[in-house]
């Protein structure tokens, strides 16, 4: 296996592949959460229909979509090797183990939240992403867009639904508490002197993107915009 080979199947290759996806997701949930955002301006869907048909035909955010996909299983599979490592490197647990000691519930349970998380992710693709990009959307809005926005209130009147993504965002802002931070501790963005900066924000960023994201399917479900 060639040096480079050698690198990135390394512990420290790993971590570093997993940090630097995690980035790239995080920033890519900004864009995301900023477009769905739209409907909040309740307009009947006319301007996330816009974000949306921008999101669908601009190439350079198309192409970003195959990096995104490729980092996202490259973030997961790595996830998955990370976590048998371990496990093959303590196969006997300890007969007493007091995890609060050392670290916060959620950054143990990094594994069980990421597979929640993907769950919903099939699910969320499903309803979205499938339809937007390949079986199309049979209605239009007043402008002539394909009307997401339509498809987004039929889903979101389904109370099991509503639960799945509501849950979903509570596995979302525990897997971004741990990972925003970690990601750039492995990357080396560490210093004693911002190291608190980066944990409030982390802190921050992980509350509102969840919230934010969480409030678009109850919004909806109980007819607060239109």
């Amino acid at each position: 296996m060639s040096g480079f080979g050698n690198a990135f199947s390394s512990s420290i290759g790993k971590k570093f592949i997993m940090g630097i996806t995690g980035l790239f997701l995080i920033l890519f949930l900004i864009v995301h959460c900023g477009i769905n955002a739209l409907i909040f301006i309740n307009d009947g869907g006319l301007t996330f229909n816009i974000g949306a048909h921008f999101m669908a035909t601009n190439w350079i955010i198309r192409a970003g979509e195959i990096v995104l996909f490729i980092g996202l299983l490259a973030h997961i599979f790595q996830a998955l090797r990370l976590t048998l490592q371990n496990q093959k490197a303590r196969p006997v647990k300890y007969a007493v183990n007091n995890g609060n000691a050392n670290s916060k519930w959620y950054s143990r349970s990094m594994g069980l939240l990421g597979t929640l998380l993907l769950i919903f992710l099939v699910v969320h693709l499903k309803d979205f992403w499938v339809v937007s990009r390949f079986t199309g959307i049979p209605t239009v809005d007043a402008n002539g867009h394909e009307d997401l926005y339509a498809v987004m209130k039929e889903k979101f009147q389904d109370p099991v639904r509503l639960a799945v993504y509501i849950l979903a965002m509570f596995s979302l802002c525990y897997h971004l508490l741990h990972g925003f931070a970690s990601a750039f501790q492995t990357m080396g963005w560490n210093h004693s002197k911002y190291n608190g900066i980066i944990k409030s924000v982390g802190v921050w960023y992980s509350i509102i993107i969840s919230i934010l994201f969480a409030a678009m399917p109850i919004a909806v479900y109980f007819g607060l915009i239109q």
